[in-house]
């Protein structure tokens, strides 16, 4: 939060330290009869940088929903494993059940606090293969359980899905590219909002700090929302807190 802070503070400086360079450089009267001109030009760049930024804004955030929604998806399919392991008659089923309340534990205590440094512990794959080892055995001989193990294993195809979801989800950021345009953009268009010749400097001087701070203001919710797991505003693992409160209460037959 106090980084952001300071960007914002740091673009908004910049913006009015340039205003003040070209109130020094030329006056007022003089930027005035080119201000015809001027407003169409920054007309242009404005509209073409506002439709970016807000695709892109748009785009980021909907990453950002479908992480969360992700992340509850996973915690269901692993209640959902559990829950089946306990109703099959089969000596894998308590094993499963096991892991599942570890694959929970280790989704809270390890691997959220590594994916803020875009890190994944292996760990959890490792429970994921063990699960798929202990299920092929089940329907391997489930012969009575038929359809239960059916629906483990369909269960636990689903968590396997999610969980790699999110590991990509963990690694993903927007190109390089993209963020050259965005910030090259705010840059030319508040560059442009200085040129205007506006008797009032005051009045100027405000337009040029507004327009600055919110440019900067999204494109810091752009950078935070664009890592979903990292940064100020990210996924929170109320899924997997609900899931292990859920599996640690739950009674073994």
């Amino acid at each position: 939060m106090l980084a952001n802070a300071l960007i914002i503070i740091g673009c908004v400086v910049a913006a009015t330290a340039f205003l003040f360079l070209v109130s020094r450089t030329s006056t007022a009267p003089s930027r005035k009869e080119s201000n015809d001109f001027t407003g169409a030009v920054v007309a242009v760049i404005g509209t073409t940088y506002a439709v970016i930024l807000a695709f892109t804004l748009a785009g980021v955030w909907t990453m950002f929903q479908q992480a969360q929604a992700n992340e509850d998806q996973e915690a269901n399919a692993l209640v959902n494993v559990f829950r089946i392991a306990s109703q099959l008659n089969d000596p894998n089923a308590k094993a499963i059940r096991e892991l599942c309340v570890r694959y929970a534990d280790n989704a809270l205590e390890r691997e959220w606090p590594a994916m803020k440094k875009q890190q994944m512990p292996p760990e959890g794959e490792d429970m994921i293969n063990q699960l798929w080892t202990l299920a092929g055995e089940i329907a391997a001989r489930a012969q009575p359980d038929a359809i239960a193990a059916y629906q483990l294993m369909e269960e636990l195809r689903l968590l396997t899905q999610y969980r790699r979801i999110r590991a990509t989800q963990v690694r993903e950021a927007l190109p390089g590219i993209l963020w050259a345009v965005l910030v090259a953009g705010g840059i030319i268009t508040v560059a442009s909002s200085c040129f205007f010749g506006v008797p009032n400097f005051r009045f100027h001087l405000l337009q040029v700090i507004v327009l600055s701070f919110l440019i900067t203001l999204v494109l810091v919710a752009i950078a935070d929302i664009d890592q979903p797991y990292q940064g100020v505003v990210r996924v929170a693992p109320q899924g997997f807190e609900f899931a292990a409160r859920a599996l640690h209460n739950q009674p073994g037959p």
